[in-house]
């Protein structure tokens, strides 16, 4: 992995005053560009082939120029232009999925946020660490032989619930499974799932105070998942397995959420022993990151994921959420992003939340 010290190299040839934000043209890029510019920085779209006509029906969220490659494994041949237009990356879940964990973890482009959180959140063992060592309650993890009642089973790396599914029996698993991919097998947890949003700033001092920094939880949502969604509308999970139709897991879209308000104490709790314990781990998580939750009728909150950069499921928020809106009007994640830059660059403290 390229190095902080390789980065601040990097970033002591960069002109402050010209920075430019870069990401690339898919995921959550309409509200980072959008976002960008508000705070008053140029935009760099990174795509494939031509740029996406769709952006054209969005002047406010139109990048100003782009940068097209042929495939994204190309990325790093646009790394010295990147670096010669003062750009700062902002990585989201198709951006590093696109590009490979390997080629992000060396892209020699100051990015916000710390990369070394990769090597915590892909490999979904060392995931549970993390979050196990911080205190959080996890669904538990099963053996395949041991499996005797609904489990969910996950590949690895951020893949829009693509190829995750659902066994009762070892004998399911068998048929579904794909040897070549890494998987982990966790107990179905019966309850609503909640995606929160939160935001963690090494450099504010004011607010919900940690050891370093302040932690902020701007936005959540509920993911809509094709087919699992609406399925059952056939008939009977019997029904549906006799005629040979499986529930999939692919997100297509997202639905907005608050929480019961008496929950928030539990919420910002979660939040902060994540983050308190990546300090510990590797130094830190930068920026946005997710907590994938089930609440259950308990009230208990039991965390099955975390995704450490921007979720697509913030979109539903550019121009501010039921919590948002309390810390400041029309406040999206990606806007967020653009005010710790830019609070960064006028604190001198740019190498703080760059990787």
């Amino acid at each position: 992995m390229i190095t902080k010290q390789q980065i601040s190299d990097i970033l002591r040839g960069y002109n402050t005053d010209e920075l430019t934000i870069a990401t690339v043209c898919s995921h959550s890029s309409l509200q980072i560009f959008d976002g960008a510019r508000k705070e008053g920085f140029r935009t760099i779209g990174i795509c494939v082939g031509q740029p996406p006509r769709f952006y054209d029906a969005y002047p406010k969220a139109k990048p100003d120029e782009y940068i097209i490659v042929d495939s994204y494994q190309d990325m790093p041949s646009i790394a010295e232009e990147l670096v010669r237009k003062n750009a700062i990356v902002i990585p989201h879940g198709s951006f590093v999925e696109y590009m490979g964990t390997k080629n992000f973890a060396e892209f020699p482009v100051p990015t916000f946020g710390n990369r070394a959180v990769l090597e915590w959140e892909s490999d979904r063992d060392k995931e549970r660490v993390w979050l196990e060592s911080a205190g959080l309650h996890m669904p538990k993890q099963v053996e395949p032989e041991d499996i005797d009642g609904p489990v969910m089973v996950k590949y690895h790396g951020a893949k829009g619930g693509r190829g995750f599914f659902v066994a009762k029996t070892h004998e399911e698993f068998l048929r579904s499974v794909d040897e070549n991919e890494k998987y982990t097998i966790q107990e179905f947890i019966v309850g609503t799932r909640y995606y929160l949003h939160f935001f963690y700033s090494p450099l504010k001092t004011e607010g919900y105070k940690l050891s370093n920094g302040t932690l902020e939880m701007l936005s959540m949502d509920r993911r809509v998942e094709s087919n699992a969604d609406e399925i059952f509308r056939l008939g009977s999970p019997n029904e549906l397995e006799n005629a040979g139709i499986v529930p999939t897991y692919v997100v297509t879209g997202n639905i907005p959420l608050v929480a019961r308000e008496s929950l928030l104490p539990l919420i910002f709790s979660i939040g902060e022993k994540v983050v308190e314990q990546s300090l510990k781990l590797f130094d830190g998580m930068i920026g946005p990151f997710c907590l994938e939750t089930v609440f259950t009728d308990q009230l208990e909150i039991k965390v099955f994921e975390i995704s450490a950069r921007i979720v697509a499921g913030t979109n539903l928020f550019t121009s501010g959420s039921p919590y948002s809106d309390f810390v400041e009007p029309n406040l999206s994640t990606g806007k967020r992003i653009a005010q710790e830059i830019k609070l960064a660059r006028s604190m001198d403290r740019l190498e703080e939340i760059l990787s």
